[in-house]
């Protein structure tokens, strides 16, 4: 009898490490001698129902495989297409046809809250049928707002952007001694682990940034300018850390407080521009000089400050879910444990969690890490959030001078 084959997709938005993980399906489904051929679905769940697949030894023989580690995005491309809530549709029984044609054994979805609902409604269809397909979920979100898991691959790298450039930007502001208000907006809808993430970059007791919000607890603008007005106290160069889904007391966005805000495909608000609305608030309620720059999608796509720490637990994620799933595990998603050495070490394993008890969750900062009058984070977050933005990637480069990665042609 042929043997089963393997199959892995990835959906949402990507980050620095979402190859690691799929290089860690991949290689360890073409070392397993009980796996056939390791197949890519191409831009996720949405692609494979229009047939478009790929054989990993033959887009990535050898060697070149390993430069998925190196490279960001999504090297299968991704979707953001949500399965029909009702298993009674007749998209299921067309994916399992698929499946059944293409004799896959063993289906790996790689993304985050949105893609665990789809490894949700595929296993549960799976069981309802009688398939003995089976289906592991591999965890990614720069937000880390993933539930039953204590962080979420990629957002170790993104943090350490986000650290990094804050603590530039901060350098940047302090040349002038005038007094001067920079916002930086970061990602972050409803969690601000990413947000929080500029706390990393202080240098001391008392350094910029001096204030952080998330959207954990309610933003109100006159209490916001008059800790501004306090910090120049402080410093005459005020940097300030907002997530882009802050909102006030009644639930209203601050960036619809001066737009109209559209929406995604999953009816998702698209946010953007509170750092605009609060710069032109500074500008025109304190008179000085102020300025917004919003992080935008290089959160998610710089490999330059690639968390070695980040891709090596990715990898060992997709490791871990092909062998899970080889002994019969079925419904799950990898998660991370943490551990720690009797002197304080950070350690991490793997374990598995329901995927239905993780979709349609979500995971925020613990109000217990901010700050009584949320303008800041507290020492909770940053022994939490160090450890995973720890050791550097010598990024192989290429003879124009710029790192090589592997992409679709």
């Amino acid at each position: 009898m042929a043997k089963k084959n393997l199959i892995v997709g990835q959906s949402g938005g990507p980050t620095a490490v979402i190859n690691s993980s799929l290089y860690g399906v991949v290689s360890e489904g073409i070392r397993q001698e009980e796996i056939g051929h390791v197949y890519g679905m191409v831009n996720g769940i949405e692609g494979f129902l229009k047939g478009t697949v790929l054989d990993f030894e033959e887009a990535l023989p050898g060697e070149k495989l390993e430069y998925l580690t190196y490279t960001p995005g999504a090297y299968l491309g991704s979707c953001r297409y949500k399965l029909p809530q009702s298993l009674e549709d007749p998209v299921y029984p067309e994916l399992f046809r698929r499946f059944e044609e293409m004799n896959i054994g063993w289906f790996f979805y790689i993304g985050g809250n949105d893609s665990m609902d789809t490894v949700s409604k595929l296993s549960r269809y799976a069981t309802m049928i009688g398939s003995d397909i089976r289906i592991i979920g591999e965890p990614k979100t720069i937000d880390n707002d993933l539930v039953h898991t204590d962080h979420t691959p990629g957002f170790g790298s993104a943090a350490r952007y986000v650290a990094s450039t804050v603590r530039e930007i901060t350098l940047d502001a302090s040349v002038y001694e005038k007094k001067s208000v920079t916002i930086v907006e970061i990602m972050g809808r409803h969690a601000g682990w990413l947000t929080a993430a500029g706390a990393l970059a202080r240098k001391y007791t008392g350094d910029n940034p001096l204030l952080i919000y998330l959207p954990e607890t309610a933003f109100d603008t006159e209490k916001f300018l008059t800790k501004v007005s306090s910090a120049f106290e402080k410093n005459c160069n005020v940097v300030v850390c907002v997530s882009e889904g802050i909102h006030d007391a009644k639930g209203t966005f601050i960036c619809e407080y001066d737009n109209s805000v559209g929406t995604d495909t999953f009816g998702h608000k698209m946010l953007a521009g509170c750092g605009k609305y609060l710069e032109n608030l500074v500008r025109g309620r304190l008179g000085v000089k102020a300025r917004s720059i919003e992080l935008n999608v290089s959160q998610r796509c710089s490999a330059s400050l690639l968390s070695d720490t980040d891709r090596q637990e990715a990898v060992t994620a997709g490791i871990f879910g092909v062998q899970a799933a080889l002994k019969g595990e079925t419904g799950k998603m990898v998660s991370f444990i943490r551990q720690e050495t009797p002197d304080g070490v950070y350690q991490m394993k793997c374990g598995l969690e329901d995927v239905n008890q993780i979709c349609n969750e979500e995971k925020t900062v613990p109000l217990s890490w901010i700050t009584e009058d949320g303008s800041d984070v507290t020492e909770d977050f940053i022994r939490y959030a160090r450890p995973l933005i720890q050791g550097n990637v010598a990024l192989p480069m290429g003879e124009d001078g710029l790192p090589v990665c592997v992409y679709r042609k």
